[in-house]
């Protein structure tokens, strides 16, 4: 998880420092956003210090109505040691009270000219893609056909051999060798490559190759969402391998299921080819077009017929 300072998100979003600059290095936790709405009010019981606190013009103006005394209370109730950030949109003026709590506590205190709803939605985006939960893979990450599919396997399999071979067909590289993967929603995994290595293949005997120089920029991509994982194995004679697909395996990646699956690798298996078909059967399978459950289905069809025809 990426760490995110106040001063981080000052400079994304253009916004102007006020008060408080001694507190612009503070961290920003969690994604979540507050309006302190109950805080005007004098409710501190559930006050979330460490969220950022978004004033707009209903917080204010109801602000500019309480007594003086009141807000002089307020303003230092929400301006704990915990709280990142206070930031008033619509660029509108900031209450002296907020300024001179703000400097006794170095809480920073920044304007945006930004409507507050709009505000709060770019600003929770922004938040939630740098602090999700993050980890990294070995293996490669192709886009094709609109579907983002994981290759993994061990060192020495082919799996930046088949990534090259997808880019000729006309797919789109994302990373090779170290995929690193972001949760920024529920079931949903972003890939993209380490910036070291970023637009760049190894194949052993030739080394080091810059696909969008190769192949131009329509071969690559910055970042794709994750759909399924393809694991490549070296053919083991001894073991069973799935030739129907009714049962499907999954990977655990973060706090997400993947679909997975297992293709035995051997000379004279087109892997490429197989993995587009893999591409797009998944793509069916999401349309509701399952070729193995309607295949199931026909077995069970010609079986009962026989089974009806003997009695």
């Amino acid at each position: 998880m990426e760490q995110v300072t106040t001063k981080d998100v000052m400079e994304m979003f253009d916004l102007k420092l006020v008060s408080g600059q001694e507190g612009i290095g503070r961290h920003i936790a969690v994604s979540d956003i507050s309006r302190p709405g109950l805080e005007m009010a004098g409710y501190f019981t559930h006050y979330p210090a460490n969220r950022v606190q978004l004033l707009g013009k209903t917080e204010l103006s109801f602000f500019d109505m309480l007594l003086p005394h009141e807000r002089i209370e307020r303003m230092k109730k929400l301006c704990s040691p915990e709280t990142p950030a206070i930031i008033i949109s619509h660029d509108m003026n900031v209450p002296e009270e907020l300024k001179i709590a703000s400097n006794e506590e170095h809480v920073p205190v920044l304007t945006a000219k930004m409507a507050t709803t709009r505000f709060s939605s770019l600003l929770t985006n922004f938040l939630e893609s740098k602090l999700a939960p993050t980890t990294a893979v070995h293996g490669v990450l192709v886009d094709i056909y609109g579907v983002g599919i994981l290759i993994t396997g061990k060192s020495g399999v082919g799996k930046s051999e088949t990534a090259l071979e997808l880019v000729k067909r006309g797919h789109r590289l994302v990373a090779d060798d170290c995929v690193e993967i972001r949760q920024e929603a529920e079931n949903t995994l972003i890939g993209n490559a380490p910036k070291l290595i970023e637009h760049l293949l190894e194949i052993r005997g030739i080394g080091i190759i810059d696909i969008m120089t190769l192949f131009g920029a329509s071969a690559i991509r910055s970042f794709k969402r994750i759909s399924m994982v393809i694991d490549l194995e070296i053919w083991d004679k001894n073991k069973t391998y799935d030739r129907l697909g009714i049962e499907e395996e999954k990977m655990r990646i973060i706090d997400t299921d993947l679909t997975k699956n297992t293709i035995p690798v051997r000379p004279g298996r087109n892997l490429a080819v197989i993995i587009e078909v893999a591409a797009m059967n998944y793509r069916l399978k999401r349309m509701g077009v399952n070729a193995a459950e309607e295949f199931s289905n026909r077995l069970n069809d010609v079986i009962s017929q026989n089974e009806d025809a003997t009695y």
